[in-house]
Parts: C-alpha cells; sequence; structure tokens
C-alpha cells in the first residue's frame, strides 16, 4: 500500500531532479521553474546544503549544484547493485571449490542483508535466504562488517545498557562481550559464527572491500557442525578469503 506523500519531501526531491538537466540553478530560477514560494524555495535549499545534497558555486555563493552526498548515495547504490550480481558469480565460484553454502550479505543498521546465496550440494537447513534479514551480531558476515565500523557508529548501534536479541543460545546478547569479539576480529581480519545464528552450523566469513577500501559486504561459507574441525575451519578460511579478494577485485579495489 502507498502512503500519503509528505509535500516537503516532494519538493525538495522536485529540487534536487531539477539538476538532472543544469547543472546550476540559483534560487531565482529554481522558484520560477517549480512555481513555488522563495521562501520555501531558500529554506529547503538551505536544508540540503547543509546535508550536503547540493552545494555552492565556488566563486558564485548564489547558485547551487548537486552536492557530494548525492554522489555517495548513488556509488552505494552502484556497488550494491554490483555486488549482488558480481556477488553471485563469485559464490557460485567458491562454493563448487568447497562444496559448501557460500552467502555474501551487506549490512543495513543492526542486521544483514542477503544478496548472493549459493547452497551446498548436501542438504541442510540455513535460516538464510537472498532478501532475508537477520540481527549482524548473529552471524560471520555480520561480525565482519560490524567490525569495519569505528567505535562511534558500533556505539549509538549497540548502547552498553541494551541487551542483544539472540538467535541461538551461543548468540551473543551483551554489547562489551560484542565489542571484544570485534576487536579479535580486526586483528584477525576474519570473524567466526560458532553456531550462533543456527544450532547446527558454522561459518566463516571475511570482507569485501570497495574501490577506496571500505568494507561494503561480507562473503561467508557456511558448513554443518559435523563436518567443522580445526583443518576444516582453515581450508574454509583460504577459501573465503579468496572468494572475497575475487569479488573486491571486480569491484574496483587492488588487493
Amino acid at each position: 500500500m502507498v502512503g500519503r506523500s509528505v509535500p516537503a519531501v516532494v519538493r525538495a526531491l522536485d529540487i534536487l531532479e531539477l539538476f538532472g538537466h543544469r547543472e546550476a540553478l540559483s534560487i531565482p530560477e529554481i522558484t520560477s521553474l517549480l512555481g513555488l514560494p522563495r521562501t520555501t524555495v531558500h529554506e529547503l535549499v538551505n536544508t540540503l546544503v547543509q546535508r550536503s545534497y547540493l552545494s555552492p558555486v565556488p566563486d558564485h555563493s548564489n547558485r547551487f549544484r548537486l552536492g557530494v552526498e548525492l554522489f555517495h548515495l548513488g556509488s552505494t547504490y552502484a556497488e550494491r547493485l554490483d555486488i549482488a550480481r558480481e556477488g553471485q558469480a563469485v559464490a557460485a565460484e567458491v562454493a563448487a571449490s568447497c562444496g559448501e553454502t557460500v552467502h555474501v550479505a551487506v549490512l543495513d543498521g543492526t542486521d544483514v542483508v542477503y544478496v548472493a546465496k549459493i547452497d551446498s550440494t548436501a542438504s541442510v537447513r540455513m535460516v538464510s535466504a537472498v532478501g532475508r534479514r537477520l540481527p549482524a551480531h548473529c552471524t560471520a558476515v555480520g561480525l565482519r562488517l560490524l567490525a569495519s565500523l569505528p567505535d562511534e557508529r558500533l556505539a549509538v548501534l549497540f548502547p552498553l545498557d541494551e541487551k542483544l536479541e539472540g538467535l541461538t543460545r551461543r548468540s551473543i546478547t551483551s554489547p562489551r562481550t560484542l565489542r571484544r569479539r570485534l576487536a579479535e576480529i580486526r586483528s584477525d581480519g576474519l570473524a567466526y559464527d560458532n553456531c550462533e545464528s543456527n544450532e547446527s552450523v558454522c561459518c566463516v566469513a571475511a570482507a569485501i572491500l570497495s574501490t577506496g577500501g571500505e568494507a561494503v559486504a561480507a562473503m561467508s561459507i557456511s558448513v554443518p557442525i559435523v563436518r567443522w574441525n580445526d583443518k576444516r575451519g582453515a581450508e574454509l578460511a583460504s577459501h573465503v578469503r579468496s572468494g572475497a579478494d575475487e569479488l573486491s577485485r571486480r569491484l574496483g579495489h587492488r588487493v
């Protein structure tokens, strides 16, 4: 169901869409083109400038052009499209090489969203599926992505005085324990899920990096606990590192 639109948001978007055809515009020009009150345009433009969706043209402070935040959003959107497409292809290669289930996921707030999945040839019940969300702190992919965030962001997402949701009896439910776990992941570069999202499954995950070196997604390999041991874990860690590196290369990162 489509809800009621918010007039102020619609007007702000109308302003931004004008710049799809013009490199720079002044407030009087925007007012004329949209037929809006000058004071309304002035307030909306100021807000968009404050949020970096518009920026003043150098040496022409009365004229504006698209700001860097739109480039950031557009780049993120493009990267995620590439991640879904390329991630499925690379996940298939990794799954073929190791015979286990492979996932690619992105972080969205305190959740991970799975954008690619290749199932193992063996029959294993997994709680994941493309498009599904899970609490990030309960999954290897989520832990690896959370480890890439600055402490300031983690403090906002996981206040120390709030207990975390668990999916199994082994899930992390303490924000302080989560902080310690993330510090270990930063040091090692890999994240492990020891039956924390599924009582019967272990996972190992590595980060997927963008052109600028940011962790934009993570890849994991999942294996039933009956097939998990130190030797197998080391083998899968090597596979997931190689797969994450390959997907990073396809996204433009120089490994």
